[in-house]
This record gives C-alpha cells, sequence and structure tokens, in this order.
C-alpha cells in the first residue's frame, strides 16, 4: 500500500521537499552572470538539464526570482560550469543568499576566468564551461525556466577520454561531478555501470533483474 499525498493538502514548500528528495540524482549548474552594473554572480542550480541538440541548448530552472535570473534577463548572458567533487564545499558556499552587490566569485575565493564569447567569467576550477545566450525563458507558477544557446564551450583536456570508437569525450570517472538530492544531500557518481541499448532485432524478451 502507497502513501497518498495531495499536492493541495500539503501546499508548495511540503510538495516541494517531496519532489526533491524523489527526482534524483539531480546535476547540478554552476551557473555565472553577469550583472548590467558589472558584478559577477555564481550560483548552483540543480533544476537542470540539456534541453535540445540541434542546435545546442541548455536549461535551468530559477524558483523565484534571484541573482542569476535578473542578471539573465539585464543582459542575455549566462555559462554553465560543471560543478565537481573538489568544488563540494565552495560549490554550496556559491548558493548562499549575498546581496547582489557581492560577488561570490570575490566571496568564496574562486578565480573568474575571461569566457571566450560572452561577458559573464566562469570559474577557472571548473573542468567543464558552456557558455550560453538567452534563447527563452518560461514563467510558470512561481518559478522560471531559462533556455540558453550554447555558443561555445570550454573544456579541460584532463578530464578527455578516447574511447575504443575513436570518440573524445569528457569521462566521467575524471570529471567526478556532483548531483543534489533532498534535504541537504549530495552525492557522487558512486559505482558506474554500461549498457548499450536493444535493437529490436536482439528483443530478449525476459531480463534478470526482474521483479
Amino acid at each position: 500500500m502507497r502513501t497518498d499525498i495531495d499536492p493541495a493538502e500539503v501546499g508548495a514548500t511540503g510538495f516541494y521537499k517531496l519532489l526533491t528528495a524523489s527526482v534524483l540524482p539531480r546535476p547540478i549548474a554552476w551557473v555565472s552572470t553577469r550583472s548590467a552594473a558589472g558584478v559577477d554572480n555564481l550560483a548552483p542550480h540543480s533544476f537542470f538539464t540539456v534541453a535540445c541538440v540541434d542546435p545546442p541548448m541548455l536549461q535551468f530552472t530559477s524558483v523565484g526570482t534571484k541573482d542569476s535570473l535578473r542578471n539573465v534577463r539585464e543582459t542575455g548572458e549566462f555559462v554553465i560550469s560543471v560543478a565537481t567533487e573538489s568544488m563540494f564545499e565552495r560549490i554550496n558556499a556559491t548558493a548562499t543568499d549575498f546581496p547582489p552587490e557581492v560577488s561570490e566569485f570575490t566571496a568564496v575565493g574562486l578565480t573568474p576566468e575571461p569566457s571566450t564569447v560572452v561577458a559573464p567569467p566562469r570559474p577557472a576550477e571548473s573542468p567543464i564551461a558552456f557558455e550560453c545566450r538567452l534563447e527563452r525563458d518560461l514563467e510558470l507558477g512561481d518559478s522560471t525556466v531559462v533556455i540558453g544557446r550554447v555558443v561555445h564551450a570550454a573544456v579541460d583536456p584532463d578530464v578527455l577520454v578516447t574511447d575504443e570508437r575513436g570518440r573524445t569525450l569528457p569521462s566521467a570517472e575524471r570529471l567526478r561531478p556532483m548531483a543534489r538530492l533532498g534535504r541537504d544531500e549530495w552525492c557522487g557518481l558512486g559505482e558506474i555501470v554500461t549498457i548499450s541499448r536493444i535493437a529490436y532485432g536482439n528483443w530478449p524478451g525476459h531480463f534478470t533483474d526482474a521483479p
């Protein structure tokens, strides 16, 4: 028997906690922006994914109107960097509610590296950065989905590996990204498993993990 929960009965805050404790792990977009006044901002957002392949687009969601969203709307530019295990404490620290005139780069002790195409800097401590221009933002209730077109990617060669098919791509084991869970919980990758997609011609009809 399951526990039935009505979003209207538990309220937005209560259901938000259920959502974030259930939809996991969630990758973290470490979003850097620059305000119209020239102040650099850096903040983690865990409602984050790929939005489109061609042209390449990424999206993150701002719950409420925070500095990241205000800056993106003012300038139309932002950078999404990968949040890694080695930066765990400082990633969390950039979620502190600093006033808009304070740059998280300075407060947390991170290195603002100039971007190639857009104005906001990227944290030099992150091995992968995607420079984006605002494609559109979509308001949904108390949240805003921000979709950006990727105009440049900067990747540290130390996280790249060439596989048996000749593809040179980031290695998850070298990248060591962090993810958000529920409550104040975070996690690394843990065990990595590999499985190929099944072609219809090879459909097995049964599985070893069947209940």
